[in-house]
């Protein structure tokens, strides 16, 4: 499934550990905080009332994307050290002539590394998912300019 995201157990219960606080007692701060500008007086020259509800909004979008993200998510094992690029992986290609070593898999798993993550519905993600190590593939740019890949290793990731 496409809007599928793959995640370990690990990652899953630290997403849905953020989602509870946020939903719970980050939104009560929040919440409190509102109030408190609000009672100091005239709203339009109040920064605090202004930070309050910024802070807020971005509150409900961090809360609207865990939603989504638990819910498609598909949480599971590390995958097998069989040198097969899947989700999980840490994948290192020849990428037009460059060699690259980054994360095959979500941003939020990535979330403990420092490495690069391409998600498999990224242009070089899709053009790798489910090769082998030694296996070359290809894949074109918005520019329509065709970039090679060959992939010469994928390892779990143990994040």
């Amino acid at each position: 499934m496409p809007d599928t995201t793959w995640l370990t157990q690990e990652a899953f219960d630290r997403l849905k550990a953020e989602l509870d606080h946020l939903t719970g007692p980050g939104r009560t701060e929040i919440t409190e905080r509102i109030e408190q500008a609000r009672s100091e007086g005239d709203l339009k020259e109040n920064g605090g009332y202004h930070a309050a509800r910024e802070e807020q909004g971005k509150a409900e979008g961090r809360i609207r994307q865990l939603t989504e993200l638990l819910r498609t998510a598909e949480v599971g094992e590390i995958p097998k050290d069989d040198g097969v690029v899947e989700p999980g992986m840490v994948v290192t290609a020849d990428v037009g002539g460059e060699s690259m070593t980054f994360l095959f898999g979500s941003r939020e798993v990535g979330d403990t590394t420092d490495l690069e993550v391409f998600s498999p519905s990224s242009l070089l993600g899709a053009a790798i998912n489910g090769k082998k190590v030694g296996e070359k593939t290809s894949y074109l740019t918005p520019r329509d300019v065709k970039v090679e890949v060959a992939i010469t290793a994928a390892t779990p990731f143990h994040g």
